[in-house]
């Protein structure tokens, strides 16, 4: 079985990657050329640690669409490496991933440099979740002839809230620094 290590070793870059998407690229980069890291010192923190980041994605994913360049421009200013694991290219890795046993992505595995896992975040930070719940329950029932209709309708409204609504952006960055912190502080 390949470790998390290894499956960084194989990634390609997060701006390979995000160069060559075929789903949501634009969109992707929107979000990259806008959103703006904030001057809150993690950046300076991060840069004393030898840490990698792996993200286990896909590109058709409207949350990893989100997602995955907040982290990379953090990734970026703390000159962190950050690569990419596609989850369905080999589904072991996410199965050691799971969330609420599902293969929820993205999930951002942070690494020591020597490859030892130090933690995870995702998929989403607990304000988005909460949005993404409160527009799930308010559809029908799965058996309803209008529920694939709805269902398509929930997730074209997420993926223009998370293009156009940057507070979404300074969730996303608040959580994964709440969980950066909480390794830092076990090294």
């Amino acid at each position: 079985m390949k470790t998390e290590e290894q499956f960084f070793q194989e990634g390609k870059s997060i701006q390979a990657y995000m160069d060559e998407m075929s789903m949501l690229k634009e969109e992707s980069l929107s979000v990259y050329e806008r959103f703006q890291l904030p001057a809150d010192g993690l950046v300076e923190k991060l840069q004393q640690h030898s840490l990698h980041f792996l993200t286990i994605t896909e590109d058709w994913c409207g949350d990893a669409m989100m997602i995955n360049p907040v982290i990379r421009k953090l990734a970026e200013a703390a000159d962190i490496d950050f690569r990419v694991a596609l989850r369905d290219a080999d589904t072991s890795l996410i199965d050691r991933h799971l969330t609420n046993g599902g293969r929820a992505i993205p999930m951002i595995i942070i690494l020591s440099e020597q490859g030892e896992l130090l933690g995870k975040w995702g998929p989403r930070a607990p304000e988005v979740q909460q949005i993404v719940d409160e527009l799930r329950g308010a559809l029908p029932p799965k058996e309803d002839p209008s529920f694939s209709e709805k269902q398509k309708e929930v997730i074209a409204t997420l993926r223009q809230r998370y293009i156009g609504e940057e507070m979404l952006w300074s969730y996303v960055y608040d959580s994964f620094k709440n969980t950066l912190m909480s390794v830092l502080e076990e090294e």
